[in-house]
């Protein structure tokens, strides 16, 4: 088993709410894992704990078998996420912004921009400003910048959230790409039938622990 995240013993406790008790996960690489549960059951809360921009009040979180926080590292490297609403620059285009965000890396040049927002359908010679854009159009930009520097965990809380039909199978065409090249990829999704068909494996969160489903 090529183990690329592991969570063990979280206790996790979120404005004064418990979210996670004794919570334990492992997650295998190359795979396509999902998580579903009512609103407010901690999915996001468990995305970021992954990513380092929470802390767990207990318990230890490994990321290719290197410990984040404490004396480990602050966050994991090459991870990217998309999680709440996507924030972007709102009197850039679309196209500057992700060659804006590019440019603090330099890893990437402007075709790898370029080839994901034609992918999504957005145009990077697109003069609008992204205050301008849809809820759609940016949620799109928020998967590009989550994936657009080749990174092997790539984590989408709800990344279907304000797309239409045409949309939604073009992001499952990335994530099963995604997938084909080795990557790991979390999602969650309101709807369970799309993480029925995605995932290699499903979880769902039920009394403040993660509960593996028939997926």
């Amino acid at each position: 088993m090529n183990q690329i995240i592991k969570m063990e013993n979280i206790e996790m406790c979120f404005k004064g709410r418990k979210v996670f008790s004794d919570l334990n996960l492992s997650i295998e690489s190359s795979k396509i894992v999902g998580f579903v549960g009512p609103n407010g059951t901690g999915k996001s809360v468990l995305f970021k704990l992954i990513s380092g921009i929470y802390r767990p009040d207990k318990g230890n979180i490994y990321v290719r078998g290197e410990k984040i926080g404490e004396k480990g590292a602050d966050f994991p490297t090459d991870l990217g996420i998309l999680v709440d609403n996507p924030g972007f620059v709102g009197i850039y285009t679309g196209f500057k912004n992700l060659k804006y965000l590019a440019e603090i890396q330099g890893k990437i040049d402007d075709e790898k921009i370029i080839s994901l927002m034609e992918a999504l359908e957005l145009s990077h010679i697109d003069k609008t400003l992204t205050k301008n854009y849809s809820l759609g159009m940016k949620q799109k930009m928020g998967i590009i910048q989550a994936i657009m520097e080749n990174q092997d965990i790539i984590i989408l809380d709800e990344p279907f959230n304000a797309l239409d039909k045409r949309s939604v199978k073009k992001v499952k065409e990335l994530i099963y790409n995604l997938k084909k090249e080795g990557k790991t990829v979390l999602l969650t999704s309101p709807n369970q039938a799309d993480l029925d068909e995605m995932c290699d494996k499903l979880y769902y969160i039920y009394d403040y622990k993660l509960n593996e489903t028939d997926s």
